[in-house]
């Protein structure tokens, strides 16, 4: 270590008070730095200066402790390493008396080099904090309490049952235990017996449901992973047909379907595009856990599991809605090949749809047809088409049909586009000999119950965000709705009154079924097959 430096590093913290010049005050010292710096290099060139500090040096080296000599106040203290005064010895003056509060520069240190016992810092060890454990593979496992409560239940179903419990024994534990709906056991059955073995024994059960943590899952997650394929993250629609093919077979609202297999399947089918329609957001077909959570399918398969009127499952399981919208796929399809073209569709809702929203369908944009075959639509794509038609209030209606009016894909609707489609509607009006509504009109409208952010184009965004998008729509390409937009039809008006929870794709198709349900009775009775009619019965439109 080099004296001269640690010098130099010395003198910016001279206590000036430690000179002991009584002739010499602190304030000319400061207002003389130059002063001050003569005096200590006159002081450190001294014999016993050096010898000092070369002593402390070595101290410092060997990690002893440092005493300071001539640090301390009091005025007896000295020794042999006390410091060497620049006066020769008995010519030096009194010293001043000094205050008690000391030199400004001492007060200012908080503690003295001889206060640290060492020029090297004293780092502590930092406290180790134990974090708990946040993250399980498996889940969290379940608490004590929780365990007790589950594995004494299990106890109980399987007490009488000491092989095991078969695939018809083992509802009341998926209800009871796993507090799943009952049409869940065949899948949940299945899962546990991988090897097949027709039955299901308790330490199979609780090695499932208690030791792999699935106990302390939310309901979401637990029938995620009941229902998915091994190692697969997302839900196909295949995953869904065991529990609709046990939902078929004990639901008691669906009984009259027993003899009728290939209705069974059609309404399996519509809920599984239902469930993918709503909660399936990326429409790729792989349903995810994060959708899953989000959407509403949990809550309609408890109340399924528990409504034994079917009807009144609105979201996902109505016969109703599977009854309305088969039925018009049916009449589309002419030749029954379960396909239909662009000149069925146009037959849609008694020729409501304009030829250029067609065009725009069968061109696949708002979504790829799953026919494999080319200008053909299949039940699947039309299920998906009937649904954003009939409920314009859904986000994925209204991003069905944004898709279909952004004619160049750059995700926002000008005025020129939204008058592409009007040509044709106005041009059915006049057809019709009603008074036409010229663009410009249309498009103020438009402007006006939308509000959209800039006046010059529309997004989906703004669409969205207004409860009245959907008679843009149709106002655009839908004839018959358009007029009774119009009209302000009051029995529209006052069944949204008075069913405001109801959607007006629910109110489509219960109005609908009771029409078609009518209809079918109305040719029994022609047929001769049916019980007289009724007169006294109307329908309540």
């Amino acid at each position: 270590m080099d004296i001269d430096r640690v010098v130099g590093e010395e003198v910016c913290c001279l206590d000036t008070g430690l000179l002991q010049l009584p002739e010499v005050s602190s304030s000319v010292l400061k207002e003389n730095p130059q002063l001050a710096e003569d005096l200590f290099s006159q002081w450190i060139s001294l014999s016993d200066t050096s010898r000092l500090v070369k002593t402390l040096i070595d101290d410092a080296k060997a990690g002893n402790p440092i005493n300071i000599p001539g640090s301390s106040t009091n005025a007896s203290a000295g020794g042999v390493n006390s410091l060497p005064s620049m006066f020769p010895a008995g010519s030096a003056p009194p010293v001043s008396p000094r205050s008690s509060s000391g030199s400004p520069c001492t007060s200012k240190q908080k503690t003295s080099p001889s206060s640290l016992g060492s020029p090297l810092k004293l780092v502590r060890e930092p406290v180790r904090e134990v974090i708990p454990q946040f993250y399980f593979q498996n889940g969290r496992p379940a608490a004590s309490e929780l365990k007790e409560n589950c594995l004494s239940r299990i106890n109980h179903l399987f007490r009488n049952d000491l092989d095991g419990l078969l695939i018809d024994e083992f509802k009341p534990v998926t209800k009871i235990v796993c507090k799943l709906p009952s049409f869940f056991s065949y899948a949940l059955f299945t899962k546990i017996d991988v090897d097949c073995t027709g039955i299901v024994t308790r330490d199979a059960f609780v090695k499932y449901w208690v030791d792999s943590n699935m106990l302390t899952l939310d309901v979401a997650t637990q029938i995620f992973n009941i229902l998915k394929q091994p190692d697969c993250k997302y839900l196909t629609q295949s995953d869904f047909k065991p529990i609709l093919r046990e939902l078929l077979a004990t639901h008691s609202g669906l009984e009259f379907l027993q003899n009728t297999p290939e209705f069974q399947e059609r309404y399996a089918e519509t809920v599984i595009y239902r469930i993918f329609y709503y909660i399936n957001r990326s429409g790729n077909g792989c349903l995810t856990l994060r959708e899953l959570k989000r959407g509403n399918l949990i809550d309609a398969m408890h109340h399924a599991d528990e409504e034994d009127d079917i009807n009144k499952v609105i979201r996902y399981f109505s016969y109703e809605h599977f009854y309305v919208i088969y039925c018009k796929f049916w009449e589309l399809d002419t030749d029954h090949d379960f396909l239909i073209d662009k000149e069925n569709l146009v037959r849609y809702g008694n020729h409501a749809l304009t030829y250029r929203i067609v065009d725009r369908i069968f061109s696949q944009v708002p979504r790829k047809f799953t026919s494999n075959v080319e200008g053909k639509m299949c039940y699947e794509d039309f299920v998906y088409f009937m649904l954003s038609e009939e409920d314009k209030s859904s986000e994925p209606s209204l991003e069905y049909w944004f898709k279909c009016l952004d004619l160049d894909g750059n995700g926002v609707l000008t005025p020129n586009e939204l008058q592409y489609f009007y040509e044709e509607q106005l041009h059915r009006i006049e057809c019709m000999a009603q008074e036409p509504v010229l663009f410009e009109d249309i498009l103020c409208q438009i402007v006006d119950m939308i509000a959209p952010e800039r006046e010059d184009y529309i997004t989906l965004r703004d669409l969205k965000g207004c409860k009245l998008s959907g008679n843009v729509f149709n106002i655009l390409f839908n004839l018959n709705k358009f007029v009774a937009f119009e009209s302000r039809d009051p029995f529209l008006i006052r069944q949204e009154r008075e069913e405001p929870t109801l959607t007006g794709g629910d109110r489509f198709a219960h109005r609908e079924y009771i029409r078609l349900s009518m209809e079918e009775d109305v040719e029994d009775v022609s047929n001769g097959s049916a019980e007289v009619w009724d007169e006294s019965f109307e329908a309540p439109f």
